[in-house]
């Protein structure tokens, strides 16, 4: 078990806690490696097909853990700058190749990079308890873990450039009119409400199929033309078409009855994935 986190998988669902309640759940080195190990855990497991992210305690995660003072953001390691790579976008570009999708369920405080380590996942719903803050300005920072490209595309770029501007902390209300958040429920609501979500997800489609269309939608945001989507949508419905879970997906829904897809993630996924390694979709 990770030190940083707790762990559970139940009803097909893997929920990660980021788990330093003493520390507001405040981001390390060490949370860092273990939800890049947690979700290299979920694309592994067939047992899992739908992920929950939340926190223990009263926050979601505070941001960095400032515990060096001024130095907290200096690096100490001997290399050179072009070879640097921020840890809190390590864990952004794991999650954004995950397999499985993936739900924030924000509890409580989350800032600086407890608020840019949920853009790249799928859903966010927050509780009434929750704050959120891109405050990389205050604290003479940029924003960091990729943001930069999700946090635009997310909520547009007027929204995105108030938030970074201003660097303030606000509220669950204001988050869900700027469409950060799909909405907003009672602390003891929140859980369940994400693993109501999740479970639908996990009961109701394909494996594979969710896997291939979490990466389309997302891998589209960047796309210059229709025509990139339209070469690949084209290869997935091709390959899927002669597959066991269309043949399902179509029999259980004429037969009325719930699906019992076959393939799966670890072992079934289409010869082209991941599509955008080929030279044909590399620009």
């Amino acid at each position: 078990m990770p030190s940083t986190l707790q762990l559970d998988i139940s009803e097909k669902i893997l929920t990660i806690t980021l788990h330093r309640p003493d520390r507001m759940n405040a981001f390390t080195l060490e949370m860092a490696d273990d939800l890049i190990s947690a979700f290299d855990e979920a694309d592994r497991n067939d047992d899992v097909r739908a992920v929950i992210v939340t926190g223990s305690g009263k926050a979601f995660c505070a941001g960095a853990d400032l515990g060096q003072g001024g130095n907290s953001f200096s690096s100490n390691k001997p290399e050179k700058i072009e070879d640097h790579r921020d840890s809190g976008g390590l864990v952004t570009l794991r999650i954004f190749n995950c397999r499985k999708p993936v739900i924030s369920a924000v509890n409580g405080a989350a800032v600086g990079v407890g608020a840019t380590m949920q853009l790249p996942m799928d859903v966010r719903i927050a509780s009434t308890n929750a704050k959120f803050g891109f405050v990389f300005a205050r604290r003479g920072l940029v924003p960091e873990a990729c943001s930069a490209w999700f946090l635009p595309r997310i909520v547009g770029i007027s929204q995105a450039m108030e938030w970074v501007m201003t660097g303030r902390v606000f509220s669950p209300e204001e988050a869900l009119a700027g469409r950060l958040i799909s909405k907003i429920v009672e602390p003891d609501a929140l859980i369940p409400t994400a693993r109501a979500l999740a479970k639908e997800c996990t009961e109701n489609t394909s494996a594979v199929s969710m896997a291939l269309s979490r990466q389309l939608l997302w891998r589209m945001l960047g796309a210059e033309h229709p025509i990139d989507a339209h070469r690949i949508d084209s290869k997935c419905i091709y390959h899927m078409g002669k597959t066991g879970d269309v043949m399902e997906g179509v029999t259980s829904f004429l037969q009325k009855r719930p699906p019992n897809f076959p393939l799966k993630v670890s072992k079934d996924m289409p010869p082209f994935f991941p599509w955008w390694t080929e030279p044909e979709f590399k620009k």
